[in-house]
Parts: C-alpha cells; structure tokens; sequence
C-alpha cells in the first residue's frame, strides 16, 4: 500500500520518529553508564526494566489517536485491534 493512500492522520503517525528516537534515548541513559556486562541475560533485564518504566510514564495520547486507532483497524483488521 503506498503512502499517499493513508489518511493524513496515519501519514503523520507514520512520519513522526520523535517517539522512537525519545525511546531510544532513554534506553542509552540506562545502558550508557555501564561499560562492561556480566553477560547478555544482565543486558536484557536492564532494557526490560528500562522499557517497563518508559511505558509507565508515557501516558499522553496522539492527536486524533482514537479516530487514527479506527483507521489503521479498517485497514489492518489482521494485525491491529483495538481491544483484544
């Protein structure tokens, strides 16, 4: 499906890389300070942890998210719901 057959508030939720790279920030603050691991298993908590407590503080919606959440639902019916 090409880009301009999305709705314009899919193609900005599409467009917008400041969620990820703000993710992706908070992840390196948690894992930067540490040069060495033990092992991998230490490496995978810490990001587990890390995400947990990145979810529990993300608590703002997207603009229009509830009419975008309905669209990306027509749309990918297989692989998004809204409620499970």
């Amino acid at each position: 499906m090409a880009d301009y057959q999305y709705t314009d508030a899919i193609r900005r939720l599409i467009y917008t890389t400041n969620t990820v790279e703000r993710y992706h920030r908070q992840i390196r603050k948690v894992t930067k300070n540490k040069v060495v691991f033990t092992n991998e298993k230490t490496l995978e908590k810490m990001v587990y942890m890390a995400c947990r407590n990145i979810r529990k503080k993300w608590t703002m919606l997207l603009k229009d998210w509830g009419q975008t959440a309905q669209q990306l639902t027509i749309l990918f019916q297989k692989r998004f719901k809204l409620f499970d």
